[in-house]
């Protein structure tokens, strides 16, 4: 089994697993460390750890549907269509590099209403990062366990070193665009073969 997880398949989608979740999964640290900036030093840090930790659960909730929700015949096609429509959004917030930060806004004076918004801001962009990975994963369960953990990691520590790199190395965030849009031509592609076949 451990021969298995090292075909030029596996590797492959491994490959586009980590470029989809780099380009997607630090958008979430981003903005929890944006609404924690808003609080004192004290609160900050929970606001973090909550934020973190409703990100994850929701990110294992999502994976668990969206795997399941593929398998039926139609909802790929509607997936793929849907991750078009994130690679078009990418493009013109990460490539062409207009800011996202204009659109949150934050009460600093609660913090139940910091805690909300970011679970808010989790929810929308958890669901693009556990398409993309799902989309790409296929069958192969274990990588999309893969996938879930790495996003995971990617957003508790990396997200600010990962969001410079793709500001500095503009290639990073095309080849995440690329992979997002393999699996969305890939996902639209078998439903249509089905579909029509």
């Amino acid at each position: 089994m451990f021969a298995e997880l090292f075909t030029p398949e596996q590797i492959a989608i491994l490959t586009q697993i980590i470029f989809i979740d780099l380009v997607l999964a630090g958008d979430n640290a981003i903005i929890i460390g944006m609404v924690a900036s808003k609080f004192p030093p004290d609160q900050r840090k929970k606001v973090i750890f909550w934020g973190i930790g409703g990100a994850v659960i929701l990110r294992i909730i999502l994976t668990l549907l969206t795997a399941y929700l593929l398998q039926i015949t139609g909802l790929r096609l509607i997936g793929g269509l849907l991750l078009l429509y994130i690679v078009y959004k990418l493009y013109v917030d990460v490539i062409k590099g207009s800011q996202k930060q204009e659109n949150i806004n934050v009460d600093n004076s609660s913090f139940l209403k910091a805690i909300w918004t970011v679970l808010l801001a989790d929810f929308t962009m958890s669901l693009d990062n556990v398409l993309g990975v799902a989309g790409a994963a296929g069958e192969h369960y274990y990588l999309l366990v893969f996938g879930l953990i790495l996003s995971i990691i990617i957003m508790a520590t990396a997200a600010t070193l990962i969001s410079r790199w793709i500001k500095k190395y503009k290639w990073i965030a095309w080849l995440g665009l690329l992979a997002i849009l393999i699996v969305a031509v890939q996902l639209i592609y078998t439903d249509i073969k089905i579909l029509l076949f």
